[in-house]
């Protein structure tokens, strides 16, 4: 997502900023309260550091959350490979946190590779994280866009790149409103490695220099893990039941994987369905529009029984684990109007994807997978129904679009390659 200011240009946004950080710790202290803020440690927000900068070359890595992180961990890794690079990495949210301490190389442990907040993008929260990691090099994941931040790291001399950078639109139309402003902020960034083409013509049109298509940086992500004693209790509990999964879901879809659900319950009685929401938070909700039917939640505790119709796992980091209980899943975010998740996650898992029309985030993948699938696109509850009632019917067809799916995965792989080849110039002229 990008942060644009409001027109009137950068200066504007810096001096709103400016005005605004005094409210900050207040507005941290509420943000705490409700759950978005890790209150332990509120001051990285404000540019305090929580550990000593390394010595020798630092590159600081930043996504917004976790799908942006999740991303960088190849290219993390393969900055680490090289011995003589610390890697600081930065996000904005609680779950993004909690998954890099979880997901980060375990060089962690040497103070090579570090997890810290993202500062607020006020002048003086961004100059105290400035000042004390002194990075050499930025890398700015997908289009987390600071203003702040990113004027006063490239003012400082730090050589900086938007990796596996992408731009809906949708943005790219309301952008051009604030052109002059989009060229100076991209203008930061010496150059900027898109996801696919359209992603690159766009950064392009707006004033972007040093652009290239490289690919997707999720194309070369390691499966998603999954605990080893959760995924045989899942299991045991499971048994021969036939699974629909609906993975990622946004309000809209949830209504629309129900009827299918008692579609295809009308074949297979036994039928349990698992809804994995993108937001955990809304487990509740989900229960409630169950209605009639036997639910469960798995963050209350709720199990799998012979019963359970509808099981809603609405946990963290736990999609690796539910990937593997299904042949195929329905994959949310591409029923509404957002652009679609990342359908390599279950495709390298052997796990077949059915998605609406919306898959304009992830456009490339989405055509890799659904492409050697042969078949996917649905637009509701009937679509869903009728493509799980035949793979539920025939567990050798199932297998295949699994396989299918994993080798249209493997086909858009090697942009950490591609991405760490063009910005090896950008790091050696730092050094």
């Amino acid at each position: 997502m990008t942060h644009a200011p409001r027109p009137g240009g950068l200066a504007v946004w810096r001096l709103a900023t400016h005005l605004v950080a005094p409210l900050a710790p207040l507005i941290l202290s509420q943000r705490a309260a409700r759950g978005k803020e890790d209150r332990a440690r509120v001051r990285e927000r404000l540019g305090h550091a929580a550990f000593p900068r390394p010595p020798g070359r630092l590159v600081w890595v930043h996504g917004a959350s976790v799908g942006e992180s999740l991303s960088a961990l190849p290219l993390i890794a393969h900055l680490l490979a090289e011995g003589q690079t610390n890697v600081l990495v930065t996000s904005g949210t609680v779950t993004s946190a909690r998954m890099m301490a979880a997901r980060l190389p375990p060089d962690t442990a040497n103070a090579r590779a570090l997890h810290q907040f993202v500062p607020l993008d006020t002048p003086g929260a961004v100059a105290r994280f400035l000042d004390h990691w002194r990075p050499d090099a930025g890398l700015f994941v997908e289009s987390d866009l600071w203003p702040n931040l990113i004027g006063a790291a490239a003012a400082r001399g730090v050589r900086l790149a938007l990796v596996n950078a992408r731009i809906s639109q949708r943005s790219a139309r309301r952008w051009r409103w604030a052109k002059h402003s989009m060229a100076a902020l991209l203008g930061a960034f010496d150059i900027v490695l898109a996801q696919d083409q359209t992603f690159a013509e766009r950064f392009a049109a707006l004033g972007a220099r040093g652009v290239q298509a490289v690919g997707s940086l999720k194309a070369d992500a390691p499966p998603l893990p999954a605990d080893g004693a959760a995924l045989a209790a899942m299991k045991a509990a499971i048994g021969t039941r036939p699974v629909l999964l609906a993975a990622q879901t946004h309000p809209g879809e949830d209504e629309t994987v129900l009827p299918a659900h008692d579609s295809v319950r009308a074949h297979f009685p036994d039928l349990l369905t698992i809804i994995v929401p993108r937001h955990v938070e809304r487990g509740a909700d989900i229960e409630m529009l169950c209605g009639h039917r036997a639910a469960a939640r798995r963050s209350t505790g709720g199990a799998i029984t012979p019963q359970t119709a509808i099981y809603i796992a609405d946990t963290l980091n736990e999609l690796g684990l539910f990937y593997r209980l299904a042949p195929f899943c329905f994959l949310g975010g591409t029923l509404v109007p957002l652009g679609g998740h990342n359908p390599l996650e279950p495709a390298k898992l052997h796990c077949a994807v059915l998605a609406g029309p919306h898959t304009a985030s992830a456009a490339t993948a989405f055509d890799a997978v659904l492409g050697a699938q042969g078949f996917g696109r649905v637009n509701g509850s009937a679509d869903i129904a009728r493509h799980a009632l035949r793979l539920l019917g025939d567990t050798l067809a199932a297998a295949q679009a699994g396989a299918d799916a994993a080798h249209g995965a493997a086909t858009v792989s090697g942009a950490v390659e591609r991405t760490v080849a063009a910005l090896k110039t950008l790091l050696d002229a730092r050094t």
